[in-house]
């Protein structure tokens, strides 16, 4: 049997809503496969996988969505090539459906029924992982500041150093980013490059963002203790999604420490400027954590 030729990426979602009784979740039927499934889609040139979701989903659905936990990634062979499907939890926050070339039906089934309608059996594993937690979790955004050049090179207060001309792209690019998960509330350690690499998203959303000195390395080094209550008073605040931006000596060890205090698991992650922990909580408690490398696009369309 010949080796698939290229790869193909792709993304979608758990479509959801809350209900009086619980949760209903959407599936779609697709006419050109006579088949029920889950929403995804192909990634376009220039997108990241959070933009195909976020679009693919508003495409076949007509829903717009607030992005959670990330579920899983499935792979499958397709004629001459490999598919690689990533799916997030998808809370449906406004639109309506209609019939498109894609999709000609919509249907809002209680999760617990919905794996019988579905065509595929690695929908229906999405499906279990979409299960395996509470649905409505809070989102917390921890953000590592952008690149702002090298601090040897940097003549002056270290704390006014800003974001060089890559760090200022990816400031860029993490509005998009931050929003698909609905971002709203801004905070920033107080270095400038931390503040710089938010201020986008803070144009974007007409807000402000609160300095944190309890989240700056000196801070972090000097009493610990302190930051790690800072993060989780804020974590603690539920009403809407904050995104916190600090810097690379603080984020790691934090994580461990948060891994260790809550009991989750922390995937693999190199913690680079301008990455991304999307930390999912319940009742004060991170009970899931996935960490986006970057907000830049990375993967080829073919």
């Amino acid at each position: 049997m010949s080796k698939p030729e290229k790869t193909v990426w792709a993304a979608g979602g758990v479509l959801w809503r809350p209900t009086a009784d619980g949760v209903e979740v959407g599936i779609v039927h697709r006419p050109r496969y006579d088949d029920w499934t889950l929403p995804k889609g192909k990634g376009e040139s220039g997108e990241t996988l959070i933009d195909t979701a976020v679009r693919e989903i508003a495409e076949e659905t007509g829903y717009s969505v607030r992005l959670g936990r990330h579920l899983r990634d499935v792979s499958y062979d397709l004629d001459h090539a490999r598919k690689h499907v990533r799916y997030w939890s998808a809370r449906a926050v406004g639109g309506e459906f209609e019939a498109n070339h894609e999709v000609d039906d919509l249907r809002w089934l209680d999760v617990t029924k919905a794996p019988q309608h579905l065509s595929y059996a690695l929908d229906r594993k999405i499906l279990r992982e979409f299960t395996r937690l509470p649905a409505d979790l809070h989102t917390l955004l921890l953000v590592r500041h952008a690149k702002a050049g090298q601090r040897s090179r940097y003549r002056g207060d270290d704390r006014l150093r800003p974001l060089d001309k890559v760090g200022t792209a990816q400031a860029e690019a993490l509005v998009g980013l931050l929003r698909a998960f609905g971002a709203q509330v801004l905070h920033a350690a107080d270095r400038v490059r931390c503040r710089q690499t938010l201020e986008p998203l803070a144009a974007a959303l007409r807000t402000d963002i609160e300095s944190e000195p309890a989240l700056s390395e000196e801070a972090y080094r000097a009493d610990p203790s302190g930051a790690h209550k800072r993060i989780r008073e804020i974590a603690a605040a539920s009403g809407s999604v904050h995104a916190v931006c600090s810097q690379g000596k603080v984020i790691p060890p934090l994580m461990d420490w948060w891994s260790d205090h809550d009991g989750f698991p922390l995937p693999a992650a190199r913690n680079r400027k301008g990455s991304v922990w999307v930390l999912s909580v319940h009742d004060g408690t991170v009970v899931a954590a996935d960490h986006i490398a970057s907000a830049l696009p990375t993967v080829l369309v073919p």
